[in-house]
């Protein structure tokens, strides 16, 4: 069976697509609702996020802990973020390797905004049983497509149950 290099999933949150994609394309946030990631450190100075712009994932699963370098390939607001994974090592990324794309879409539906998060594996030059391989050891018996699912759809319903949390907080308090 031929390995599968993408996988996505959605999710409606009740607010607006500017305001989601204002949250998701800044990386230092994305600890509060990812499985695996802690945040990231920014390099450079940055007002909002713009194409070519890097930062520096903090990662975590089970004991292991990394770190890759990371370059926003779009930023367009409210509609499209994306960001390519290149660089690895444990404290600094120093490693250059095609790992992983990530793309955050957002799409205005009655109710709020349909939140897509995509994984696509960019280990295109890897023999199908080397990853299969490398994939079970570092995921504890699952491909990363699998695995990727299940931390997407985590992430997704984190997501909205913090954003909507957040709205629903500051709808209901008083000046």
């Amino acid at each position: 069976m031929a390995r599968v290099l993408t996988v996505s999933d959605s999710v409606v949150v009740n607010a607006d697509a500017l305001s989601l994609y204002e949250l998701i394309s800044d990386p230092t946030r994305m600890g509060a609702w990812s499985p695996e990631n802690l945040g990231a450190t920014l390099r450079g100075d940055r007002e909002s996020a713009f194409l070519g712009m890097e930062f520096d994932g903090h990662n975590k699963r089970g004991r292991a802990q990394w770190t890759t370098r990371c370059t926003v390939t779009a930023a367009d607001a409210g509609k499209l973020f994306e960001f390519r994974v290149h660089k690895i090592g444990l404290s600094t990324p120093r490693i250059p390797a095609a790992i992983a794309t990530w793309q955050f879409r957002f799409s205005p539906v009655p109710g709020g905004t349909r939140v897509t998060e995509t994984w696509t594996d960019d280990r295109r030059g890897w023999p199908d049983l080397a990853a299969e391989l490398f994939d079970k050891v570092a995921t504890g018996g699952k491909t990363f497509a699998d695995f990727q699912r299940g931390n997407i759809r985590k992430t997704l319903l984190n997501f909205k149950s913090v954003v909507e949390q957040e709205v629903s907080g500051v709808e209901g308090s008083t000046g």
